[in-house]
């Protein structure tokens, strides 16, 4: 599951792209989005970064240990 970002609290300041190990997030209009989500590592580095929170994750139960 690629990050979802918040278009609405994305501030686009560029954190999540500068910092994206893999090069999956880009700025597109002041807006970062996922450009490459099957690329994407879910090491989470980009949610981290985001001041606004704007970058979350989804996983599916079957992914997560309980």
């Amino acid at each position: 599951m690629p990050p979802h970002i918040n278009w609405d609290l994305c501030t686009g300041c560029g954190n999540c792209y500068e910092i994206c190990p893999g090069d999956v997030i880009r700025l597109n209009n002041g807006k970062a989005f996922v450009r490459y989500p099957d690329e994407c590592w879910h090491c989470g580095a980009c949610r981290l970064e985001c001041l606004e929170e704007a970058i979350s994750f989804h996983f599916p139960i079957k992914m997560v240990r309980v």
